[in-house]
């Protein structure tokens, strides 16, 4: 927390350009979810299952859930990540480059400035995401808890009673679909705002190491084809629109299949509502253990392509935005 409020102070008392990144982020942040939920909600739902296996892999997944949820199914969850991306994406890459520019010398950031800059990113943002990621998952598996249900037979519908589940005893199908408001309204009641921070540290423990790869990778790639005659970077010339798309897409699907393992921890660790026969975990230390024994090394990379798929546009499109400007012809406008 202490270092959440000195990133604050130093937000703050940077320079007068923080109102334009905060908007690229938010902008950025907006426009990339928008595009890529739907492989995002198939990632979580793959990456929960343990038993039943209901998907086959992330077509399948889509496809059964427009099948069974209609096209908006495919968006479950998206009104929380939209509501809350912003201010998420905007700390996340305006204290990257707050820290970038208070570890540069004369212009210059060595290696180990760019990795501690996006440490600093990754855990600043972990203020915001961990809510965020905590309700929308409860959103998103929702549909996957749902189709281990299976339709009854009609031997079984016509007779009295409940039918049985095949899965396990039965329960009664929910009447109503869970929302953010409830969920965030339950958990506050029985565990306080502790509820809401459930796998905070699995949460932060994917966040900063992806934060150290992307940021310090991304940057290399964003200079390539810009140095003077000297050898040296012109760190006064803006890539093109497509450097950095590329760079951005490029560096943010390394890093998120390198993380993938510790992402597929935490989406176990913040789901609420286990299906039959399904783990509950203790903790980080748990969860692996149990992933291990029960499913083997191959389900630390459930949902790895998913989040390929989801993490490159996303932060292609962000640093595109960011890139191009567009906060700060906004704030020209209003100006």
């Amino acid at each position: 927390m202490g270092l959440c409020v000195c990133v604050c102070a130093c937000l703050c008392r940077s320079l007068c350009s923080l109102p334009a990144k905060l908007i690229n982020g938010g902008v950025a942040g907006l426009v990339g979810v928008t595009c890529v939920f739907p492989i995002d909600l198939a990632k979580t739902r793959l990456q929960n299952q343990q038993g039943v296996q209901v998907y086959k892999g992330m077509l399948d997944c889509l496809t059964k859930t427009v099948r069974s949820e209609g096209y908006f199914g495919c968006y479950r969850g998206a009104a929380v990540n939209l509501t809350l991306v912003t201010p998420e994406k905007a700390i996340k890459l305006a204290a990257n480059d707050v820290f970038r520019q208070k570890l540069s010398k004369d212009g210059h950031l060595p290696l180990w400035g760019e990795v501690l800059a996006g440490c600093g990113a990754g855990t600043c943002q972990v203020v915001v995401t961990t809510p965020m990621e905590m309700l929308k998952i409860q959103l998103q598996d929702a549909g996957r808890l749902a189709a281990q249900r299976p339709a009854p037979t009609p031997a079984q519908a016509a007779a009295p009673g409940p039918a049985p589940s095949l899965v396990g005893p039965a329960r009664p199908a929910p009447t109503t679909r869970p929302s953010a408001t409830a969920i965030t309204a339950e958990l506050l009641k029985t565990r306080g705002l502790a509820g809401l921070y459930r796998g905070a540290g699995a949460t932060l423990m994917r966040d900063v190491p992806f934060s150290m790869i992307y940021f310090p990778l991304f940057a290399n790639l964003n200079t390539l084809g810009r140095e003077r005659a000297g050898g040296q970077v012109d760190v006064q010339a803006r890539s093109p629109f497509w450097q950095s798309f590329v760079a951005g897409c490029t560096a943010g699907s390394v890093a998120a299949v390198a993380v993938t393992p510790l992402d597929v921890i935490k989406t176990r660790l913040q789901t609420l509502q286990k299906g039959e026969g399904e783990d509950t975990y203790r903790g980080i230390i748990d969860c692996t253990r149990r992933i291990m024994r029960r499913e083997g090394p191959s389900a630390f990379l459930k949902g790895a392509t998913c989040r390929a798929l989801v993490i490159a546009p996303l932060f292609g499109i962000a640093q595109g935005i960011y890139f191009l400007g567009v906060g700060e012809t906004v704030l020209g406008l209003l100006g």
